[in-house]
């Protein structure tokens, strides 16, 4: 059976595989690469770069509709939300196209001492790796290669191996868009050939975005061979509610951060921590609206995340967890959850759970909310409602995280970045910092 393959996951059918890459075919793909380095990105200018990138973006609006069908064949997706990622993907690619030259720029120095002038010069580094995961098969691309193709990188592109056909499709828009062989490369590579392609020497850096575990793999291998890493791991982002005008209104939203893309998302709301004073009308009205969403709901990525999942809620449950549930798992589909009575001794107080079951905690004051947020392994995103302006603003100060999103849900920018610290990972994609992680900050000193 192939490594890549299209299952799925609402009827288990397997509906196309791919061949795995041949040790021939990935050294092919870095050797056109390098090339593309030298002959395409050494002669073109960042405007050139830009109206291709442009491009691409105008491909993936164009093509939204076929683009939003892959994925629900691959992961699961509902259309609507699929079509919105290759959209916001297209508004990514549009965003550094207008906005490259501009980040791009020399920048002066002003010296200290001494005569003549100083300034820093960004330039492309060479090869680059990405390697991609399912749940956003291409925004996830567009992060990384929007801003790294428009530089004058150029891009081996691992996918997921349950997204080989949107892997395709990526492909061929960066070919219908005018890039020349090698400057985006897909490879349907295995991990064994990922790590070796870490280590060779034309390759400059590596972008992951995926589990704690890949990301500790791929920066061990990253760090032997002195390459550069970019690392958005996993989450379980808090979100606290201190306080409400509206908490119908504040309900829907934790409902909507929980939810998006059927709650497989790094960044969402997955630990609910609300002020006892309105705990329980808010436990009420959101475990209704969890409930309800049990009609409609779209499967899990796989029966293996859905497998997942349940043995995690299970461990939660023996270990006196509380579980308000509406309806039985079938196959990849999950029914929606609310957990509450999760405590510090319990596994599921440490772990991420990746889909659309939700925790819910009582704190008595805003420092024990805080300390709440912060005691996890991880510190993506986060999320804090409150009546209070500066209390919001004293607890977002208090979080650590590498987002704060403070009386809103969705927020997500392409200008804004996107990135974690702690296990969640390190550098930012998206914004104008997403430009500068794989760049030659060039000092140039003249007398």
């Amino acid at each position: 059976m192939s490594h890549y393959a299209v299952v799925d996951p609402a009827t288990g059918e397997t509906i196309q595989e791919y061949p795995t890459a041949t040790d021939e075919q990935m050294e092919q793909a870095l050797a056109a690469a390098s090339t593309a380095f030298r002959e395409w990105s050494k002669t073109t200018s960042v405007a050139d770069r830009a109206a291709l990138i442009r491009k691409v973006g105008q491909l993936h609006a164009e093509r939204a509709d076929e683009l939003a069908k892959i994925i629900g064949r691959e992961m699961g997706k509902p259309y609507d939300e699929a079509k919105g990622e290759a959209e916001f993907s297209a508004a990514i690619y549009e965003y550094y196209a207008d906005n490259a030259e501009k980040f791009l720029a020399d920048e002066p120095i002003t010296l200290l001492e001494g005569e003549g002038s100083a300034l820093i010069r960004r330039s492309p580094v060479g090869v680059l790796l990405g390697i991609m995961p399912w749940n956003y098969p291409y925004y996830q691309v567009a992060r990384f290669a929007g801003p790294n193709l428009t530089l004058g990188n150029t891009i081996v592109l691992k996918h997921a191996p349950q997204c080989p056909e949107s892997a395709a499709a990526l492909q061929q828009i960066f070919d219908d868009a005018g890039y020349p062989p090698g400057a985006y490369v897909n490879v349907y590579a295995t991990n064994e050939q990922i790590a070796e392609t870490i280590a060779d020497p034309r390759v400059q850096g590596v972008s992951l975005t995926g589990s704690e575990r890949a990301g500790a793999a791929v920066a061990e291998v990253a760090g032997r061979n002195l390459k550069k890493v970019v690392l958005e791991l996993g989450g379980s982002d808090p979100f606290i509610v201190l306080g409400s005008d509206d908490l119908d209104a504040t309900v829907e939203a934790a409902v909507e951060g929980r939810f998006e893309n059927t709650g497989q998302a790094c960044n969402a709301a997955k630990r609910i921590i609300v002020a006892e004073g309105i705990y329980d009308d808010f436990l009420d009205k959101f475990t209704k609206k969890v409930l309800e969403k049990a009609d409609g709901l779209a499967p899990l990525s796989s029966v293996a995340a859905a497998d997942r999942l349940a043995e995690q809620v299970k461990r939660a449950v023996d270990n006196g967890a509380n579980l308000v549930s509406n309806g039985d798992r079938k196959g990849a589909f999950f029914p929606p959850g609310v957990l509450t009575g999760v405590t510090p001794d319990s596994p599921a107080y440490k772990e991420e759970l990746f889909g659309p079951v939700a925790t819910v905690y009582k704190v008595s004051s805003e420092d024990e909310a805080v300390e709440l947020a912060n005691d996890t392994p991880f510190g993506l995103g986060s999320y804090v409602y409150a009546t209070d302006t500066e209390q919001a603003k004293r607890v977002a100060d208090k979080i650590e995280a590498g987002m704060v999103f403070v009386n809103c849900v969705g927020a997500e920018g392409v200008e804004l970045p996107f990135g974690g610290v702690k296990r969640s990972g390190f550098g930012r994609e998206l914004g104008r910092f997403g430009i500068d992680e794989f760049v030659n900050k060039k000092l140039i000193r003249i007398g």
